[in-house]
């Protein structure tokens, strides 16, 4: 589903950032946009600064459906930061994983958005993520069967003739005998 992203640029609070910029809406099927301004009021601008893709992927449902549980649902616009004047951020991606959303997060380069999900999105994700969802089964781990009354061989250096600490290293033991 093609989605439009709505970036505002509003003034900057401190005075060594001019302007503040912030992924704001998403505007579900829009057409192609290239930071077109959709809305001025007073120094707060708003722009169309792309449409891209929202493609889910069936592997991904667990993913979605942890999204969709928040309190708010998001989708995640990921933005890096641009050569160009006129267009100070390139949009990356648009995704409704809250797991492909942290991976862009972790890399320090791109700046990640939360922005809310509106209604119909959210239907049409979560019919996606329930058609695609799987229950992992629980399965309970056993214990091995293996015996612990056995000699145990390998244990510590064999260069410590000494059975009291199989543990303590040879270095030491060299000490010990200089003193």
């Amino acid at each position: 589903m093609p989605l439009g992203i709505v970036i505002r640029r509003s003034p900057g609070v401190t005075r060594w950032a001019r302007w503040s910029w912030k992924a704001t809406s998403v505007l579900p099927g829009a057409a192609d946009a290239d930071w077109r301004e959709i809305r001025v009021e007073g120094d707060v601008t708003e722009f169309h600064a792309g449409t891209l893709p929202l493609e889910m992927h069936g592997a991904d449902a667990e993913a979605y459906m942890h999204g969709l549980s928040a309190e708010v649902p998001c989708v995640y616009v990921v933005l890096r930061e641009s050569d160009v004047a006129d267009k100070p951020f390139e949009v990356l991606l648009v995704t409704a994983s809250p797991y492909e959303a942290q991976d862009y997060a972790d890399n320090g380069e791109d700046l990640v958005e939360k922005v809310p999900m509106p209604e119909g999105l959210v239907a049409w994700v979560r019919d996606f993520a329930m058609a695609h969802h799987e229950d992992e089964e629980f399965k309970k781990r056993r214990r091995d069967k293996k015996r612990i009354d056995k000699v145990e061989d390998g244990i510590g250096d064999e260069r410590i003739s000494q059975i009291s600490d199989v543990y303590r290293s040879p270095a030491s033991a060299k000490r010990r005998r200089l003193h």
